[in-house]
């Protein structure tokens, strides 16, 4: 890649729509909210945590992902963590970011709903004021555990329906069909939050219908199985129903071999609404600049599919309309330069 489009890629203004909060949780940081609030850890160091990143598949990484997660306690915790992602996310020319957060994988150990929420809400505040960055919060529920578990959660979100700009559904897709969740997606929809939903990542295609007819969301998260059946691709296509891929993560999850082998411009050229973000960048070794220009370096796509992505990054977002115009202006006067 030729040192200018490497630069383009870091510069140009984008969005961020695909990125777990809790999966930006570095291990130096796991170790020093360990040691602020007395938890004893089963790895001895920092390198010893990072070389345990040798997924095989998503629950392998899942196993280790809600271990991490059991170090935050407080709502400076959650604060802290958040943060550190909005600096990273601002280093690499983020200007509006959506942030999943797992509430229940929180609450089960005991921490409040309040604590998680408020932490991560004021960090978002605090980015709005000092790094000149919008951002949202879309509440994820675990699809590995019941319906109830979910919709109880719901419940303890209801004071917080403010913080929040949307629901989606994560964690192991495999075996969990979006359709198990038809009921507390009804009444998201009916609180008017936005909806996402995570499908075809591991799932079949048949799981991304699935997630648009049964749940009714308006964005997919992951998406890359699409291309297995032509009229999904296709509807997709037709309806601009964006897809947030998440190009390292798909590699370090083994969904593709190697980066090589991603589909991301094949999703481009049949006319998708694909965008590119970080999903979980501690784990699967990059943040948003991270993943651009690695995918860059290994698939032919060149500087008019950049700023196609990063079109596309704000199109897909859940913006107001007059903010969305504001940032694609951003991107046109950027590529103009």
């Amino acid at each position: 890649m030729d040192a200018g489009l490497r630069t383009t890629l870091q510069e140009m203004p984008k969005a961020e729509l695909h990125i777990h909060i809790e999966g930006s949780l570095e291990p130096e940081l796991i170790f020093a909210l360990a040691a602020r609030n007395g938890i004893t850890l089963a790895y001895h160091s920092i390198d010893e945590l990072r070389r345990a990143y040798a997924f095989t598949d998503l629950q392998s990484f899942l196993d280790i992902y809600y271990a991490g997660a059991s170090v935050l306690l407080t709502e400076q915790d959650f604060f802290d963590m958040t943060w550190a992602y909005l600096q990273r996310a601002h280093g690499d020319h983020v200007c509006h970011t959506e942030i999943f957060f797992d509430p229940q994988t929180h609450t089960a150990r005991g921490v409040a709903f309040s604590t998680v929420i408020d932490g991560v809400h004021r960090a978002l505040r605090e980015a709005q004021v000092q790094l000149g960055m919008s951002g949202a919060l879309i509440m994820c529920f675990l699809r590995h555990l019941p319906e109830e578990d979910a919709l109880a959660t719901l419940e303890q979100a209801l004071p917080h329906r403010a913080k929040l700009i949307g629901v989606g559904l994560d964690s192991s897709e495999r075996g969990h069909p979006p359709e198990n969740f038809a009921r507390v997606f009804a009444r998201c929809k009916a609180l008017g939050l936005h909806l996402v939903a995570h499908a075809g990542e591991e799932g079949p295609p048949a799981y991304i219908e699935t997630a648009l007819d049964v749940l009714h969301v308006e964005r997919i998260d992951h998406g890359v199985r699409c291309l297995e059946d032509a009229a999904l691709t296709q509807r997709l296509a037709r309806d601009k129903v964006p897809l947030t891929v998440c190009p390292l993560s798909n590699v370090k999850l083994r969904v593709f071999d190697r980066l090589s082998d991603h589909n991301l411009l094949r999703l481009l050229d049949a006319g998708l609404v694909a965008t590119v973000n970080s999903d979980d960048p501690a784990y699967f070794g990059g943040y948003m600049n991270d993943n651009l220009v690695q995918t860059f370096e290994a698939l032919p796509l060149q500087r008019k599919h950049a700023q196609q992505l990063a079109h596309n990054s704000f199109v897909a977002s859940f913006l107001d309309n007059v903010t969305k115009e504001k940032y694609l202006a951003e991107v046109d006067a950027f590529f103009l330069r």
